[in-house]
């Protein structure tokens, strides 16, 4: 980075660190824009001891959970605790952005400062999003929030990646969604801390409920087993037991660390930032010197894509090259 740029970060970084929102949206912006400068911003606030607690809500389109959070932001702020609320949403095919950014269920917060919600756009694309989302939980949780909460569009494998980076998942469904087995086919019965039937007060709640219940029995029992909560968020009802049940997990969690659980989980984020970082610097290397060659011979069909790779780690000059540091304007 040159002086100026990097003056900019620092200046940005100093008005996060004094509780700017500003700054904090703008760092978020540039997890989202894929800027240089974000490895280096990672760098300086990653805390491994951060004591947010980052609660994951998953589950069906339309099973409620912005109401659902909604419901929960407001009972936590009861508790004057400080609240981020990220919500990956589809991208609007026209535009890129968020469509549900405007977040309407959710507008009472806005003017709340002890509230912060933001929308991430996939914009078309799986393959950074949950690098992306771990990264903007790192800048809320050096923002010293309280609580995270990181809402998906649906149960897919993207979704699965994301909930990975929660500390307590909730996986919510409606009595209309299906049985209760479509949520196991959807591979949520085994990520799932809490789950939750809302719009409780439809016909097939109870039925849910019990295959849930019945589910959650048949699982391997790891000390913790889930429960199966029935809420009507529309009418306020039920979530209190939920802020209960995230009160009570998390104390778990607390008191039932695993040591070779924690030295697996930091392994497996070195390699994803590890890697993450190398496709970054990968891209940006790619439009001159011999990483670009390579690479307009495989896009014209003349190198075979597994050899052009080879040949490139097998180049330690070209690979030098590939992987040199690179910045970029803040």
């Amino acid at each position: 980075m040159s002086d100026a740029s990097t003056n900019r970060l620092e200046q940005l970084l100093g008005r996060f660190a004094a509780g700017d929102r500003l700054a904090l949206a703008r760092l978020i912006t540039l997890v989202e824009n894929r800027h240089p400068s974000v490895a280096r911003v990672m760098e300086r606030l990653y805390n491994p001891a951060a004591q947010a607690h980052v609660v994951g809500v998953t589950g069906p389109p339309g099973a409620g959970k912005s109401t659902l959070i909604d419901r929960l932001v407001n009972r936590l702020r009861a508790r004057k605790q400080q609240v981020a609320v990220l919500a990956i949403d589809p991208s609007s095919p026209f535009s890129g952005g968020a469509v549900l950014g405007d977040r309407v269920r959710m507008g009472d917060h806005y003017a709340d400062p002890g509230v912060y919600i933001r929308s991430l756009s996939t914009r078309g694309s799986h393959g950074g999003l949950s690098r992306a989302a771990r990264q903007i939980v790192i800048l809320l949780e050096a923002f010293k929030f309280d609580v995270i909460i990181v809402e998906t569009a649906g149960v897919g494998q993207t979704e699965l990646d994301i909930m990975d980076l929660a500390h307590t998942t909730v996986v919510v469904t409606v009595p209309e969604g299906g049985d209760g087995i479509q949520i196991m086919k959807a591979g949520l019965n085994e990520i799932a801390d809490i789950f939750v039937v809302n719009k409780a007060d439809r016909d097939g709640a109870d039925r849910v409920k019990a295959e849930l219940e019945l589910n959650v029995h048949l699982r391997a029992d790891n000390g913790w087993r889930p429960p199966v909560l029935l809420t009507q968020a529309a009418n306020d009802r039920g979530v209190e037991a939920l802020v209960a049940q995230l009160d009570k997990h998390r104390e778990y969690l607390r008191e039932h660390t695993d040591p070779q659980a924690q030295r697996q989980h930091r392994a497996h984020e070195f390699i994803e930032i590890l890697t993450g970082q190398i496709e970054e610097r990968t891209r940006n290397a790619m439009s001159n010197g011999r990483a670009h060659e390579i690479m307009e011979s495989v896009s014209a069909g003349k190198l075979n894509p597994y050899a052009a790779a080879r040949m490139l780690l097998d180049d330690p000059s070209a690979l030098g090259a590939l992987l040199s540091k690179s910045g970029g304007d803040c």
